[in-house]
C-alpha cells in the first residue's frame, strides 16, 4: 500500500539488466560502503538515487528499520525537503560519473612487474591448509587460477601450479561441489569448502570445467578430466534445454529451506544403500547421525583422501541416491537463456572437446550456438540477451558479445571449422561498432543504440565473473594473432592502457586481464597443421594435449578459401611429401616444416 501510494515501483532482474545494476550498485556502495542484493534504491523521477540500502525487512525488528518506516519518511522529506533529496542525488550522480571516469595512462608501464606483483598478491593471500585466496565467504573465482597456471607456463614456478592444484582438490573435497549429482555451488560459506550457498551457477561451472581441463593438461592427472567431465555431464543433466540453450541456475531453496534438496540423515542413506554399502558411504563422505549442517549432512571428502579406486566403487551408491533425491520437491530453476553465460559455457564444451577429444561435447556446444544465432538476435542482426519461453528481449551487452566471441575462438579450435572464426570477427565487428569508445579506448558496458541512462560505465572488474573488457583484451589479442587484423592488436593495448592504473594498483582485482598480459608477454606462436583431417588426427592430438596458453591451433585442408581469406598467411601453407605437416609460425612467419610426429613433440 505505501509503495503503490507514494512510488513508482520498479522491479529489475539484475541478470537481465547488468547496466543498471552496475550504476545502482555503485551508487549503492557509495552511500553505504557495501554491496548485495536484493537492493532497494529511491531515486528522483530522472533516475538519480538519493538513498540506498540492500536487505531491509517489511517492519522495524531488532533495532533494525523497517522498509515501511523508511518509505513513509522519504515520503515526508519528499513533500518537504525536496530540494535537500534532489542535491543528494546531484552529489551521489557526481561521485558515481567521476568513479567510472577512465583516461588512458600513458605514463604508466605495462610490463611484467605487473604480473609479479600479482602473483605475490595471490601467495600472500592464499589459504595454505584449504586452498583459495580469501576468508570466507570463498569464492571459486577461477580467473585467479588461469593466471596461476599461465604465470607457470610462463615462469615455470611451480609454487603457482601448487596452488592451483591444492584449491581444485579442496574445493572438489568440500561441500561446495554436489558429490550426489556433481556440479559447484556458488560459493563456500566458510573457509573449508563446506557449506555451499547451495544455489549452483551456470558460469561457475563453465569456468571451472577450463580451470580442471587446463589443469589436466598440464598435470596429466585423470582426476583433473574426471571433475570436468562430472561437470558437463551435470550441465547436460540439470542445465540443458531440448533446444539447445543452456539454463542460468538452479535456486538454492527447496520448499522455501535453503539445501534441503540437497542434504541427508545417515538412517536415510542407510535405508537406501543398505547397512554395508551405505556405512562405507557415510565413512567416506563425513555422514554422521549428528550432521555437519544444522544437523544434517553435507557429503564431502574433506576428511577423506580423493581415492580414485573408492570413488569407483561408490559410484553405484551415488546413482541410487541421485534416483531417491529426484523423489524430493526440487529447487526452482531459473530457465532463462543469457547469451553471456551460454557463451562461457560454449566455450567450456568446445574445449572439453579438444583436450578430452570427446565429439558429443563438441556437439553440445554447436548446438548451443546454433540456438543463440536463431533465437537471440533481432532482425537487423544484433544480438539479444535473454531468452525465455519463445521470448528475447534487451539489447545484448559487452559481455554477451565478448564471452560468446571467446566461445566461437574455443569452438573453431576444437572443430577446425573456419565458419566460426568468421562469426567471431563479425561478433568483433559489432561488438567495436556499438561498444567501442572511439576518444579514450575501452568497452562501453551497453551499446551506442541502446536505453541511455545516468552515465555510461565500463567495466574492467573480474569478479564472479571475469569483466567484458578483460575478456574482449585477450579476444582480440587471439584474433590478431591468427588473422593479422592489426587494429585488434591496438584496441587489446588500448584497453590495457586504460586500466593501468588499476592494474598496477590492484592486479588481483583484474586477474583476467592480466591473461592479456601474459599473452603478450608470453612470445607465443601459431601451430598449423595442413593435410587431410582423418591422416592429421595424430599430430593434432599432439598439439590439442600440451598446455599452450600462448599459442593458437590451426588446421588447413587443401582448398579451404574461406580459411585462406580469414588467414592469409595459411595460403602458403601445404604438405609435404603428401603426408600431414606442421609448421611453427611466429609473428606470420614460419620455421622449417615437419612431417615427423617426434620432431613436433619436441618443437612444442
Amino acid at each position: 500500500q505505501v509503495l503503490n501510494r507514494d512510488f513508482i515501483s520498479i522491479k529489475v532482474d539484475r541478470e537481465e539488466r547488468p547496466d543498471i545494476d552496475n550504476i545502482y550498485m555503485e551508487a549503492c556502495q557509495l552511500m553505504t560502503g557495501h554491496g548485495g542484493w536484493p537492493l532497494t534504491i529511491v531515486m528522483t523521477p530522472d533516475g538519480k538515487p538519493f538513498f540506498a540500502a540492500t536487505y531491509l525487512p517489511k517492519k522495524g525488528q531488532a533495532g533494525r528499520v523497517g522498509l515501511i518506516e523508511i518509505l513513509n519518511r522519504i515520503d515526508e522529506l519528499w513533500k518537504n525537503e525536496r530540494a535537500e533529496l534532489y542535491g543528494i542525488s546531484e552529489q551521489v550522480l557526481n561521485h558515481i560519473s567521476s568513479n567510472l571516469d577512465f583516461t588512458p595512462a600513458n605514463d604508466i608501464v605495462l610490463d611484467e612487474s605487473i604480473l609479479h606483483n600479482n602473483f605475490a598478491d595471490l601467495v600472500h593471500r592464499y589459504d595454505k591448509r584449504y586452498g583459495g585466496f580469501a576468508p570466507a565467504p570463498k569464492f571459486p573465482t577461477s580467473h585467479n587460477l588461469y593466471f596461476l597456471l599461465r604465470y607457470y607456463a610462463y615462469t615455470g614456478k611451480q609454487e603457482a601450479l601448487d596452488m592451483v592444484e591444492a584449491t581444485l582438490q579442496s574445493m572438489y573435497k568440500g561441500g561446495i561441489y554436489d558429490h550426489v549429482a556433481y556440479g559447484f555451488a556458488r560459493y563456500s560459506t566458510d573457509n573449508k569448502w563446506l557449506v555451499p550457498h547451495f544455489e549452483k551457477m551456470l558460469y561457475d561451472n563453465a569456468l571451472l570445467a577450463i580451470a580442471f581441463l587446463e589443469t589436466y593438461q598440464i598435470t596429466k592427472d585423470d582426476f583433473y578430466a574426471q571433475i570436468a567431465r562430472e561437470i558437463f555431464t551435470y550441465v547436460l543433466r540439470d542445465l540443458t534445454s531440448d533446444e539447445g540453450g543452456f539454463y542460468s541456475a538452479e535456486d538454492a531453496d527447496s520448499e522455501g529451506v535453503e539445501g534441503k534438496f540437497l542434504v541427508w540423515d545417515k538412517a536415510e542413506v542407510i535405508s537406501i544403500l543398505g547397512e554395508k554399502e551405505g556405512e562405507e558411504f557415510c565413512l567416506t563422505y563425513d555422514i554422521t547421525e549428528k550432521g555437519n549442517f544444522e544437523g544434517k549432512n553435507i557429503p564431502n571428502l574433506i576428511k577423506s583422501d580423493i581415492n580414485k579406486k573408492v570413488r569407483k566403487r561408490l559410484e553405484n551408491a551415488r546413482d541410487k541416491l541421485l534416483q531417491q533425491r529426484r523423489l524430493r520437491v526440487p529447487p526452482h530453476k531459473d530457465d532463462k537463456v543469457l547469451t553471456a553465460w551460454n557463451g562461457l559455457m560454449i566455450a567450456a564444451f568446445a574445449y572439453g572437446a579438444k583436450v578430452l577429444e570427446e565429439e558429443s561435447y563438441l556437439n553440445t556446444a554447436i548446438n548451443s550456438l546454433g540456438f543463440i544465432l536463431s533465437n537471440l538476435r533481432n532482425n537487423e542482426g544484433r544480438l539479444l540477451a535473454r531468452y525465455r519461453d519463445g521470448e528475447a528481449s534487451f539489447l545484448a551487452y559487452a559481455a554477451d558479445y565478448a564471452y560468446l566471441i571467446w566461445g566461437l575462438i574455443e569452438l573453431y579450435e576444437a572443430s577446425y571449422e573456419a565458419k566460426y572464426l568468421e562469426i567471431a570477427l563479425e561478433l568483433t565487428d559489432d561488438l567495436i561498432k556499438y561498444f567501442w569508445d572511439e576518444e579514450a579506448g575501452g568497452l562501453f558496458l551497453y551499446g551506442a543504440d541502446a536505453e541511455k541512462l545516468l552515465i555510461r560505465p565500463k567495466e574492467a572488474y573480474d569478479g564472479a565473473i571475469p569483466a567484458d573488457n578483460s575478456v574482449a583484451a585477450l579476444n582480440f589479442l587471439r584474433l590478431y594473432r591468427l588473422t593479422g587484423r592489426t587494429e585488434l592488436q591496438s584496441m587489446a593495448y588500448d584497453i590495457l592502457s586504460l586500466f593501468a592504473p588499476s592494474l598496477n594498483e590492484r592486479p588481483m582485482a583484474h586477474t583476467y586481464m592480466l591473461l592479456a598480459l601474459l599473452y603478450l608477454n608470453g612470445e607465443g606462436q601459431d601451430i598449423v597443421i595442413a593435410g587431410n583431417l582423418d591422416e592429421a588426427q595424430d599430430m593434432l592430438q599432439v598439439a590439442k594435449r600440451a598446455y599452450l596458453p600462448f599459442t593458437e591451433l590451426i588446421f588447413k585442408e587443401a582448398g579451404d578459401k574461406m580459411l585462406e581469406n580469414l588467414i592469409p598467411f595459411v595460403k602458403d601453407v601445404g604438405q609435404m611429401e603428401g603426408k600431414p605437416t606442421a609448421y611453427i609460425c611466429k609473428d606470420r612467419t614460419c620455421l622449417a616444416p615437419t612431417i615427423s610426429l617426434e620432431e613436433l613433440k619436441k618443437l612444442l
